[in-house]
Parts: structure tokens; sequence; C-alpha cells
């Protein structure tokens, strides 16, 4: 049968009504920007996150960025991020003019861990910018421990992880400013462009509010230079209603996995994702390692399977990063997990068939290898 690595159809099918409800009221309500449903949908997730506000924004990455300005980091500073995360998290520190120090993750996990960013603590670090990597939540008592014996602040890229948690805890709430994305392929997403920020800080959250919004809280009154990196109501709206059926989605991302790891455990060369004692994992991916992992991908490829590869090219090796003057070799877990991690399918909605399917043309590559 022909599987492609993402379907969004099970879920829309769910919603359509919902949905479609929801167009027709901000439709008929005649206000698009800064309205009642984006208040609305900010009070949902912040009482899901388990956090005093959220803040919505356009998309993830102004999400970080927003919280990195708005501690006052900049030009000079730097902050620890993971040498395999997406881009986005680099970006989101350049954008201040502060400087991005690449630290491993454990191979284990591929989380960042505190044994690794106190290796890159300096005198400049600001913070640490913790990623919860395909869904699992990081190992974040060390880290905030950590945080807190070196004066630096806690900002979480919660990306991937909506409603995961470490020791109970939820992941954006733990970091003095989160960032979350709402892209249409996370667990929570929008139909377009969205993202949130996420505290229990209301200083914080107030300057958060101005800087999203032209710098200003009063319509024509600009305290600070600000942007225009708003949560529209449409989207805000279509969030509020998927937001409602994500532990239903979430429960079965992690029935999913489990299919994988009983049908997959043994096979070939393959590791199969670790998860944390303390940690959940609520699957935004299933990605699996292996030394062959090129030429199993285009033999899923040839059964008309398909996946992805999370990420091919790490930070400190894109062009975007070259004047930084790395080379290959300098972050050797990071690289190995570029080249040998392949995800495979997964949706809410994923039967059991097609689950094994996918299963048994991999141990077919295997076999025939």
């Amino acid at each position: 049968m022909k599987i492609p690595f993402l379907n969004f159809e099970p879920q829309h099918a769910l919603v359509k009504k919902e949905m479609t409800a929801a167009f027709e009221e901000v439709y008929a309500a005649n206000w698009f920007i800064m309205g009642k449903r984006l208040v609305d949908f900010e009070m949902a997730y912040a009482h899901f996150n388990g956090t005093k506000f959220a803040i919505g924004v356009s998309n993830g990455l102004d999400a970080l960025y927003l919280s990195l300005k708005a501690l006052g980091i900049g030009e000079g500073d730097e902050v620890i991020v993971p040498s395999n995360t997406y881009i986005a998290t680099a970006l989101a520190v350049s954008y201040t003019g502060a400087t991005p120090v690449f630290a491993e993750p454990d191979i284990l996990t591929y989380n960042l861990s505190a044994e690794q960013v106190r290796k890159a603590i300096t005198l400049k670090t600001k913070a640490i910018m913790p990623v919860h990597l395909y869904g699992q939540a990081c190992e974040m008592d060390e880290l905030m421990n950590l945080a807190q014996s070196h004066g630096l602040f806690i900002v979480e890229d919660n990306a991937q992880a909506h409603g995961a948690t470490f020791n109970g805890q939820m992941t954006g709430s733990f970091g003095i400013l989160n960032g979350v994305s709402f892209y249409p392929g996370k667990n929570l997403g929008a139909l377009g462009d969205a993202g949130a920020i996420t505290t229990n800080n209301f200083h914080l959250a107030q300057k958060i509010f101005s800087l999203r919004n032209y710098g200003s809280q009063t319509k024509y009154k600009n305290e600070v230079i600000g942007h225009n990196m708003r949560l529209d109501e449409l989207q805000a709206a279509f969030l509020c209603v998927k937001l409602k059926h994500l532990e239903q989605w979430t429960a079965q991302r992690q029935e999913i996995a489990s299919w994988y790891q009983s049908e997959l455990e043994g096979t070939g060369d393959l590791v199969l994702p670790y998860v944390h004692p303390g940690a959940t994992h609520v699957f935004h991916l299933y990605v699996v390692r292996t030394a062959y992992r090129n030429e199993l991908q285009n033999y899923l490829s040839d059964a008309e399977i398909g996946s992805l590869i999370h990420y091919p090219i790490p930070p400190h090796l894109q062009e975007a990063y070259q004047g930084m003057g790395f080379k290959k070799g300098d972050f050797p877990i990071a690289e190995e997990l570029a080249a040998t991690s392949l995800s495979l399918p997964l949706w809410p909605g994923m039967s059991r068939a097609q689950v094994s399917e996918v299963c048994e043309t991999i141990k077919a590559y295997f076999n025939e290898g």
C-alpha cells in the first residue's frame, strides 16, 4: 500500500465541522487581528501548558527571537544551543546579535545534557536553549540547576513537544520564557504559520505583548521599538478547535510509536527511540538510526512509503554559519545523527496495518541485505 510520510486527512476530517464553524465566526465578526479569538486561545493554551501566560505570535522562530530580545540578550552575548537542532534555534540567537554556541546532545535521547552544556559555558554566556527534540522532554532538572548556579536564563524551544513532561511538569513551563511553534505539521498545528511564547513572569509577558505589536499596548502609543509578529484571529480560532483534541492525538501518536517499537525491535542495526525514565515523549517524529540510512530510505521510496531526514546538515556545517569557522568533525555526535537518522511515517489516525506494512518493508530490506 502507498503510505505517505504525513497525512492530515484523518485529523482534518474529525474537526472539519468545528474548523468551518470557527472560520465562519471569524469571517462574520469582521475582526481579524488582536481580537477575542486570540485572547481565547492564549488563555486556553496557557491553561493546557501549566503557565500563567501564553502570548500568541507569528511563528516559532519569532517566539524564540522575541523571548531572547525581551531578556536583553544581544551583541557580545552567547546562548548555548544543541548542535543537532533545526537551524531556527540558532537563527533566533543570531537575530539578536548574540552568538549561538553549540553543545553536543546525549547520544541516547538526542537532547541537551547538563554535562555537555557545562563545557560550553563562558563568561559571555547569558542563556541556555534546550530543544525537546522529536517530542521527548529534555532532562530539565539538571539543566535548571546548572542555569541557576551560573545565573543563566533557560529559554525552551518547545516547537516539537506540546504536552510532553519531565518529572510531571510540562515542557514550555520550565524556562523564564519559552517558544512554541504551531507550524501545520506540529502536534498542535495551525493552518499556516503560528507560534506562542509561554511564561509565568508577568512583567516579561507584558513586554512580549508590546514587542509583538509594534512596541505598543495602547493603539498609536509606542513604548519601545517593536515588531509586527502577531498571531492572527483566524489561526487562533483554528488552534482553539484543535487544542481540544490534542491529548487524544498525542495518545494515538504514543500508541503508534509503541507499535513501531514492538515490530522493529531487533531488526538489522536499527537504533530505536530511547525515552528517559523521567521524561514523556509525544512523538512529533518517530526517528530510527541506521548506518544504511540512505539505502533504506530509497528502498522505502521504491515501495511507495514516505520518510524524511531530520536534519541532514547540522547548523554548524550550514553555509549560513560558515563564518564561524566550523569544520566537519567539530561536533561528531551531531554529525553522526545527521548521517544516520530517518523519520518514519507517523500521524494521528495511522492504522496498525499501515505501521505493519512499513515495518515489514524495513525488515525485508535488512533480510535482503
